[in-house]
């Protein structure tokens, strides 16, 4: 069974006084076809562990292992971390001027598989995954996030995630500035993901909201750069009642 491990993870960012250490202390296993919940107060290091896992070169890891079925992930580029199963849909898509949704889609899986896909399977899946995204079409031959609502480009996050077929998926805030249908359509496709691929799940979030749509087996609460508790569902349940303050205390600090 493929399985992300992370062990005692400690990540840095570099700002004008120096290095500032932001993760301290992570511990987490995600196996196959898991779907793992982060949830925590803002600057608690949440996004710091996505761009680390993904290789964002503003984050240092100073100490700690992260692997992907016993490879080292840390060792591995950002495109090799790619085509080994990783992804992440990011909380801020960025715009690619001049480069077409259709010719990124194709040129990634390609990078990714190491091979073309042909272009009538390909092309008659990207359709029915823009038609189950409720994607207008037209959006195949506009530039990369060009122009798109929040929701689209949320939306075009997902239909990456269900064309290259994943790993491990990071979904860092995914839920952010969605509306209700929205939120229910991108749920609807990470759901069809895991169902098809049996992708593990690494759900990064503020709310519960998403998960009403996305149920996660592991809850994770997230503080000070390390994990403060962990549970189930139900620990959800209880921090939309609760909040954070529990776990927010008065010597905590922003690190992220």
């Amino acid at each position: 069974m493929p399985t992300l491990e992370i062990r005692d993870l400690h990540v840095s960012v570099e700002t004008k006084e120096g290095p500032k250490p932001i993760l301290r202390g992570v511990d987490l296993t995600i196996a196959s076809g898991e779907t793992h919940a982060i949830m925590g107060p803002n600057g608690s290091g949440k996004s710091t562990l996505a761009s680390a896992l993904a290789g964002h070169p503003k984050y240092t890891v100073t100490s700690g292992t992260v692997t992907l079925d016993g490879e080292d992930l840390l060792a591995m580029t950002v495109d090799e971390r790619a085509r080994a199963g990783l992804f992440l849909a990011m909380q801020y898509p960025v715009e690619v001027t001049g480069v077409s949704v259709a010719n990124f889609l194709r040129t990634a899986k390609t990078a990714i598989d190491g091979t073309a896909p042909a272009l009538r399977t390909w092309g008659k899946e990207v359709k029915g995954a823009m038609e189950n995204l409720r994607m207008d079409p037209a959006f195949a031959e506009r530039s990369v996030n060009e122009g798109f609502s929040g929701g689209e480009k949320k939306r075009h996050e997902i239909l990456q995630m269900e064309l290259f077929k994943p790993r491990f998926a990071i979904l860092d805030e995914t839920d952010s500035g969605l509306d209700v249908d929205a939120l229910r359509i991108v749920s609807e496709g990470v759901n069809r993901a895991k169902e098809n691929t049996e992708v593990g799940v690494l759900l990064i979030t503020h709310y519960t909201r998403i998960l009403r749509y996305i149920k996660p087996d592991f809850v994770h609460v997230f503080v000070d750069g390390k994990i403060a508790e962990e549970g189930g569902s139900e620990l959800a349940d209880r921090l939309e009642e609760e909040g954070y303050d529990k776990y927010v205390g008065a010597n905590a600090t922003a690190t992220a």
